[in-house]
């Protein structure tokens, strides 16, 4: 028998899983999903704890009868998110062709604001971008906005430059593709998304199985989802498909993650108690793009 694919799910993603549409997680249901992914009570706590202490959420009541309230704080942290994954989509959709434009980052951050420094490196290659070398930065797409905001929070901007180019070279290396492969870890993102895949595809099908899932089970497969999205995604610089192998596997993975976050949307019509917000999020990004009506 194949082994089910599971993903490793972090504590922090279970809870930012199962945020709802009012910004709530109902603990009772955190602990109940948490067993079902093997995850234990002790785990739960410290993670609510740690989570509290950072300002992230903020606990009302006790044990399983408290309510968790995302603060505000954290509600704006993950709006970038939502237009990364719009960006994902829309390049699968070959709605957003690639112009041959790399954008560079520079900066020249002195010892005495290391931990600025050390923040904004982290920060350039969360956002897609690959070091060319010491204190620059290429990504191939429009990092600006990103990038700009970053250094303000970090007190940096005075320090920072920004430019383009259609013309970058690496040694004798110019031509995109193979600029690509250099600036970036191409066969492990690759890996990435097949692991995504098939994790969202053994999802789909327990989703169209004979049996649906039980309330439970679909809120595990949610943060399931996040979990393994997340983990394919985030390092993922977002290249356009004019860079990368062909077929890229990341299109597929994503389709199957959309399906089932189509399918999650539809299940919980028929459940009165609220849903996470997560595949809502999602789900609305992929109808944009695809054109699809709500509940197709």
């Amino acid at each position: 028998m194949t082994e089910e694919p599971r993903p490793e799910v972090p504590t922090r993603t279970l809870v930012e899983g199962l945020v709802r549409a009012d910004g709530t997680v109902d603990a009772g249901e955190l602990y109940e999903v948490a067993g079902t992914l093997g995850m234990s009570d002790q785990q739960v706590r410290l993670c609510i704890k740690r989570m509290a202490a950072e300002g992230r959420i903020v606990q009302e009541g006790r044990g399983r009868r408290a309510v968790l309230r995302e603060t505000e704080e954290a509600r704006l942290a993950a709006e970038p998110e939502v237009d990364f994954v719009r960006h994902m989509y829309a390049q699968d959709a070959g709605l957003a062709p690639w112009d041959g434009s790399w954008h560079l980052a520079a900066f020249a951050v002195p010892e005495s604001a290391r931990p600025a420094r050390d923040a904004l490196r982290e920060a350039l290659v969360a956002l897609g971008g690959a070091a060319v070398q010491g204190g620059v930065y290429a990504c191939a797409n429009a990092w600006e906005p990103y990038v700009e905001a970053e250094a303000e929070r970090l007190g940096v901007r005075d320090r920072l430059t920004l430019m383009t180019s259609t013309d970058l070279r690496i040694g004798d290396e110019a031509g995109p593709a193979a600029l690509a492969r250099r600036l970036w870890p191409i066969d492990e993102l690759a890996d990435g998304h097949r692991r995504l895949a098939a994790i969202a595809g053994e999802r789909l099908a327990r989703l169209t199985g004979a049996q649906p899932p039980g309330r439970t089970e679909r809120l595990a497969i949610t943060v399931e989802l996040a979990a393994a999205f997340t983990r394919a995604t985030t390092p993922d610089p977002l290249l356009p498909p004019e860079l990368l192998p062909h077929p890229w596997p990341g299109a597929e993975a994503r389709t199957l993650t959309a399906d089932c976050w189509r399918l999650l949307l539809a299940a919980e019509a028929s459940d009165p108690a609220p849903g996470p917000r997560l595949f809502h999020r999602y789900e609305r990004v992929v109808r944009e793009i695809t054109g699809r009506p709500e509940g197709t």
